[in-house]
């Protein structure tokens, strides 16, 4: 069967891997390693998997986690920035460290606060932590947050990049059902050359890519 790369659309893919529960593929032009459609839960079954998630704005070790993107992130921004925190789940702890610092966060997520107003607003952030994992169309999705940046904005990304084959095999970040999407580091400095980036790898798990302002919108 042939695929198509949900991030780029290209049509060379290679399989790369295969275990007891669906198949992998990889992307000969970006590098990313996707989950065939057919592997993917429905939307309700999607629902009730997150809803097994513990997190909660008093979770001292949720908040230890998305700090190590919150604070490369405060320490780029100017004062009183807007923001969207897309994916923010059921507890936009997320969110709440951000505007403690005094930036205005709207919230997106597509179960637990579907408000599309959020996608029609532009921003000087948009973070989506442990978010583009889960995207059936990464492609589609990422280029519709640029768009609502402006120039000079930066998206936040947080995700555990694939290392190598050998790996990829006992990882536990495959095992989570929800997780159809794995990228890498030649998969960011693909995106960002696309997107006329400037690429930031401000932890091993969190990326910035900032509106230049040399490309078009």
């Amino acid at each position: 069967m042939t695929y198509e790369c949900p991030l780029c659309r290209h049509t060379a893919v290679q399989f790369y891997y295969r275990d007891k529960f669906r198949s992998y593929h990889q992307c000969d032009r970006c590098a990313m390693i996707f989950v065939p459609s057919e592997y993917h839960l429905t939307p309700d079954e999607e629902h009730a998997y997150y809803d097994l998630h513990e997190n909660s704005m008093e979770d001292e070790g949720y908040h230890r986690f998305l700090s190590r993107c919150a604070a490369p992130l405060l320490d780029a921004l100017s004062p009183a920035s807007d923001g969207l925190d897309f994916g923010c789940g059921p507890a936009p702890l997320l969110a709440k460290i951000l505007a403690g610092d005094g930036h205005r966060v709207e919230l997106y997520d597509r179960y637990y606060i579907p408000t599309t107003d959020a996608l029609k607003k532009s921003y000087d952030f948009i973070v989506a932590t442990e978010v583009i994992e889960h995207l059936a169309a990464p492609g589609e999705e990422l280029a519709c947050l640029w768009q609502r940046l402006r120039r000079g904005g930066m998206l936040a990304l947080m995700t555990k990049l694939v290392i190598s084959t050998d790996r990829f095999a006992s990882w536990h970040y495959i095992r989570d059902p929800t997780h159809i999407c794995f990228f890498s580091v030649q998969t960011f400095h693909w995106l960002a050359q696309q997107l006329g980036a400037e690429l930031q790898f401000a932890d091993s798990d969190v990326i910035f890519l900032r509106k230049s302002g040399i490309y078009p919108e």
